[in-house]
């Protein structure tokens, strides 16, 4: 019977790249930051909506959405963070949801990559939850070489969710992403041995 994993961090965990390495050990990969882009694609139903609930300037002369423009104004106001979340969510549950089915109907194991899935409380949509954790101070560091971006917006940006140890908390399972990429892909390996979906390194 395939499984459904919901992966999950918090900014700047390193979520993507074991999401990436899942891929390579044969998991197929449901991605909320794809599904969410897709929802407010050129041309959709989204973007209206978003147009009507933000205005023409949320919207680019290539007609696709000002993600930075929006992005302001829904980090500093947590309504309008609300009013789009209410628009994008549904879409995006829906995206997810079909291509999910689909895996599963071929009978593969699937990773659902939902950044927000405690924030969101979509732990009971998945059959257990996967953490990449690393500290608060290497998050708000990661993220101001990354993203170009002052301390005090580092730390907003991270403080803005539940915090990492929260979350490790919650989780089923904590993947430990505290030093490089091949640590990082040894813990993952022990996981994926002692859950036995590998017997051997690829």
């Amino acid at each position: 019977m395939p499984k459904v994993i919901g992966l999950t961090g918090g900014i700047a965990t390193g979520k993507s790249t074991v999401s990436e390495l899942l891929t390579a050990y044969g998991f197929k990969v449901v991605d909320a930051d794809i599904a969410s882009r897709q929802a407010v694609a050129k041309g959709t139903k989204g973007l209206e909506q978003v147009r009507t609930a933000f205005g023409e300037r949320a919207i680019t002369d290539e007609g696709e959405m000002d993600r930075q423009y929006v992005g302001e104004i829904v980090f500093n106001h947590p309504e309008k963070r609300i009013e789009l979340n209410d628009i994008v969510h549904p879409i995006v549950r829906e995206i997810m949801e079909k291509e999910k089915q689909n895996y599963l109907n071929q009978g593969y194991d699937v990773i659902m990559d939902i950044p927000l899935l405690f924030e969101n409380e979509l732990q009971d949509t998945v059959d257990e939850v996967w953490l990449v954790y690393t500290s608060e101070s290497i998050q708000i560091e990661r993220l101001m070489e990354r993203n170009q971006l002052s301390l005090e917006d580092a730390k907003a940006r991270v403080y803005s969710q539940i915090s990492i140890d929260k979350k490790s908390r919650m989780a089923d399972h904590v993947i430990d992403n505290l030093g490089d990429k091949l640590e990082l892909k040894q813990n993952l390996e022990q996981l994926l041995t002692e859950k036995g979906f590998i017997n051997r390194e690829i």
